[in-house]
C-alpha cells in the first residue's frame, strides 16, 4: 500500500499540473458517481491528508466539491499531456480529469468518491496527526497512542487513527533505528516522540526524486540510493545482515483483530472499494460498520534485528 511519502508526492504532482486549471471533461467510471460531471469546474488545489488525496473544486457558482481518493493497494494518479497515451490499461481507470494543459487518470483507486468540501471532516476527520502535514502534532500522537498501552507499538503505528502516514514500511524502519521490537506493547516503549520523530524524518527524506531510501547517514541525508548499498536497514532484508551489528535479520508477522467486512450491495458513497466490490464501512471513515461482530486476524509483516531490536513487556515473537 503506497505510504504517506507517496500520496504527498502524488499530491504535489497533481497540484502542479491542474491547479487553476478548468476541467474541460470530468470521466467518473465508478457507478454511484457516474453521471456526475464536472467540466467547467476549476481545480483549486490538491492536498494529501496522510494516506489520502483531497482534490478541491470550485463551481460555476461558487460550489465546493472535493474529490477523495484512497489508492490502497494497486491505486495511482498519473498525469499526461493532453490526450496523451495512458501507461496502464484503460479498464483499470477509475476516474479521468481533463484541462486544456494536462489529463489527470486515477487508476485502481480503492477508493473514490466526490463529497462537498464544507463536509471533508466526515471522511477523513478521524485521523489522526498527519507527519507529514501542518497539523502534525507529536503530543496529540503520543496521546493517542499510549490510551491503548497494551497494542503492539507495531499495530499502533499503523492505525492511522493515532497518526496519518505510515505503512509498513516506515513503521518495521522506525522502529529499528529506535531499537523497538515491533511486537513491543506501547508500555514498554520508552520514548514515543523519538520514535515519531525517526519516521517523521525518514518520510521528509522520501520527498523528492529517485527512489525510496531509509538509509540516512548523520546529517539526515539518504545515503542508501548509492548503487550496491541496501536501501532498507531491515524492511524485506530477512537473512541478510544487519547494517549495524551483522546479525541476520529476521521476518514474522504482526497481527491484529478487526471485524470482518460483509459483502453489502447498499454500501454508502464513503465505502465505494473501486478495486474489489463493496464493503459496509462507518460513514465517512472507512472503518468497520457496528453490528459486524465476528473477528478476523489481519497479518502485516514485520523485519527486525533480534539483536538491535530486543523484544520487551511480551513474549517472543
Amino acid at each position: 500500500m503506497p505510504e504517506g511519502d507517496s500520496v504527498w508526492r502524488a499530491a504535489h504532482q497533481l497540484h502542479g499540473a491542474l491547479a487553476g486549471q478548468k476541467l474541460t471533461a470530468s470521466d467518473f467510471r465508478v457507478p454511484r458517481f457516474a453521471t456526475l460531471n464536472l467540466r467547467g469546474w476549476t481545480v483549486g488545489e490538491v492536498v494529501p491528508r496522510g494516506k489520502h488525496l483531497l482534490m478541491r473544486l470550485v463551481g460555476p457558482g461558487d460550489e465546493r466539491l472535493t474529490i477523495h481518493s484512497h489508492l490502497k493497494m494497486e491505486g495511482s494518479w498519473q498525469v499526461y499531456p493532453p490526450g496523451g497515451r495512458w501507461r496502464k490499461p484503460g479498464f483499470t481507470a477509475r476516474c479521468v480529469l481533463r484541462t486544456p494543459v494536462a489529463d489527470a487518470v486515477g487508476f485502481s483507486l480503492g477508493l473514490l468518491e466526490v463529497i462537498k468540501t464544507s463536509e471533508e471532516d466526515k471522511a477523513v476527520g478521524y485521523l489522526g496527526p498527519d507527519l507529514l502535514g501542518p497539523d502534525w502534532d507529536p503530543e496529540e500522537a503520543e496521546r493517542r497512542v499510549a490510551s491503548a498501552p497494551d497494542v503492539p507499538i507495531g499495530v499502533a503505528l499503523l492505525d492511522q487513527r493515532n497518526l496519518a502516514g505510515i505503512g509498513n514500511i516506515y513503521r518495521c524502519e522506525a522502529c529499528f533505528l529506535s531499537g523497538i521490537h515491533p511486537a513491543t506493547p506501547v508500555s514498554a516503549v520508552a520514548d514515543l516522540p523519538a520514535l515519531f520523530a525517526d519516521a517523521k524524518q525518514l518520510l521528509e527524506a522520501n520527498l523528492g526524486p529517485g527512489r525510496r531510501t531509509t538509509v540516512l547517514n548523520a546529517r539526515g541525508t539518504p545515503v542508501g540510493r548509492a548503487a550496491g548499498r541496501p536501501g532498507y536497514w531491515v524492511y524485506r532484508r530477512e537473512h541478510q545482515p544487519c547494517l549495524r551489528c551483522r546479525t541476520p535479520i529476521r521476518h514474522g508477522v504482526l497481527g491484529r483483530a478487526v471485524p470482518r467486512r460483509p459483502v453489502s450491495h447498499g454500501a454508502s458513497p464513503a465505502s465505494i472499494s473501486t478495486s474489489g466490490g463493496q464493503g459496509v464501512s462507518a460513514p465517512g471513515t472507512g472503518m468497520p460498520a457496528a453490528g459486524t461482530p465476528e473477528l478476523v486476524t489481519e497479518e502485516r509483516d514485520i523485519y527486525f534485528c533480534p539483536k538491535c531490536q530486543p523484544l520487551l513487556g511480551a513474549g517472543d515473537a
